[in-house]
């Protein structure tokens, strides 16, 4: 059962407590798609959801923009955040080793480089950048009708 839910995010408080409650429904082998246009907030709550899972607010957490994938352990729990906007192909996800551990969360940002991956989520989040450029509107689309 799909479930979308639609939330407005007035601040980056909000959006780390998003990403907290995110974090908290997150599973062993879940994608998490993290869509929307630059600046719109993906590596925000990617942020707050890495922190939240590893169990520490000061982590840091940078972009994988560069790197394109940063890993992180939390305990048991492998976390992968991988950054697709400079793929030129879709057929290079394959060497970034994102499915080489069945139990690991990843989160991608910027999914729309690879269009596949929308098949193998289990959460998509668009962030979108209402007119006026105050707060975030966020739309979560979970696969099994998780509650977010």
């Amino acid at each position: 059962m799909t479930r979308v839910q639609t939330i407005f995010l007035p601040d980056d408080a909000a959006t780390a407590e998003l990403g907290r409650r995110l974090a908290a429904a997150l599973r062993p082998g879940d994608l998490v798609l993290l869509a929307g246009d630059l600046g719109a907030g993906k590596t925000t709550l990617a942020r707050a959801v890495v922190r939240a899972l590893v169990g520490d607010e000061a982590l840091e957490v940078p972009s994988p923009s560069f790197a394109l994938v940063q890993p992180y352990e939390a305990g048991a729990l492998s976390i992968l955040h991988a950054d697709l906007y400079r793929l030129a192909s879709e057929r290079e996800i394959d060497e970034l080793g994102l499915f080489d551990r069945v139990d690991a969360i990843v989160l991608v940002e910027w999914p729309e480089r690879a269009a596949g991956l929308r098949d193998r989520a289990s959460i998509m989040v668009d962030i979108a950048i209402p007119k006026g450029g105050v707060g975030r509107s966020v739309s979560i689309e979970t696969r099994d009708g998780r509650q977010i």
